[in-house]
């Protein structure tokens, strides 16, 4: 895929918002929506085991995109590895990537 072909995107396209609903942990909306909790809690910025309100929302990842949170010591290399796809790929599917540690950086599938 040369850079002409890379298509943007858009942070709308990453996650759809779900609203829990009474008595739902992320435990529960991870197995509804077949995602690993721990994601859905990094992505929302919770302790996998903090308590949800009724009503709050919280942002579902969207299929077809892979997340990865950045540690200490990443370089963009790294991270495109992870993702198995190439530096600028990686540059033109995310607004900014400074490569702290706990930045969100998508990648589509």
């Amino acid at each position: 895929m040369n850079n002409e072909q890379i298509e943007t995107i858009k942070p709308v396209d990453y996650f759809n918002y779900y609203n829990i609903e009474k008595n739902e942990s992320l435990f529960t909306i991870a197995k509804k929506k077949n995602i690993n909790p721990n994601l859905l809690s990094l992505l929302n910025g919770l302790d996998v085991n903090d308590y949800l309100y009724k009503d709050q929302m919280i942002m579902i990842p969207k299929k077809g995109y892979s997340y990865y949170v950045t540690k200490e010591g990443d370089t963009l290399n790294i991270v495109a590895n992870i993702f198995n796809n190439n530096v600028n790929s990686i540059l033109k599917n995310n607004q900014s990537i400074y490569l702290k540690e706990g930045q969100l950086i998508v990648s589509k599938k």
